[in-house]
C-alpha cells in the first residue's frame, strides 16, 4: 500500500471536454505539480488521464472526469511513496499537503472554467 493515498472529488459546472482541456497542456502540469515529473500511461480522452509520478513522490496519479448533470465530477487520485523512508508524522504531513494541493487545483479550475456560472444555469446565460 502506498504511503501517500489521496482521493478527492469536486463538481465543476462545465462539461468533461472543457475540464480535459485544462489537463491536456503539459506545461500546466508543472504549475499544478511543480515537484513531480509526470508521464502519461493512459490518456482516456474526455474521461481523464493517468500518469506515473516521479520526483518528490513515486507512484501513480489519475484525474477521472465523470459527466454528472450539467457538469463534471473531477475525481483525483494520487497513490505514491516518498523517495526516502519516512515516519508516520512525515507521511501524514505529506498526505495533508497533497490533499490541500488537490483541492486548490480543483477550486482554481472552478474559478477559471466556470467563469461565474452556477450549477443549473445554462452555459452562456448571463443575468
Amino acid at each position: 500500500m502506498p504511503a501517500v493515498d489521496v482521493v478527492d472529488e469536486t463538481f465543476l459546472a462545465v462539461p468533461p471536454p472543457v475540464v480535459k482541456a485544462a489537463f491536456a497542456n503539459r506545461d500546466s502540469w508543472r504549475t499544478m505539480w511543480p515537484d513531480l515529473t509526470l508521464e502519461v500511461y493512459a490518456d482516456r480522452g474526455d474521461e481523464g488521464v493517468r500518469w506515473t509520478v516521479r520526483g518528490a513522490l513515486t507512484g501513480t496519479m489519475e484525474v477521472w472526469l465523470e459527466p454528472v448533470l450539467d457538469g463534471t465530477v473531477l475525481h483525483y487520485f494520487l497513490r505514491a511513496d516518498l523517495p526516502v523512508p519516512a515516519g508516520p508524522r512525515e507521511i501524514r504531513r505529506e498526505t495533508t499537503r497533497r490533499q490541500f494541493a488537490a483541492k486548490n487545483i480543483a477550486f482554481d479550475l472552478k474559478v477559471v472554467l466556470e467563469d461565474g456560472r452556477r450549477p443549473g444555469v445554462p452555459p452562456g446565460w448571463k443575468p
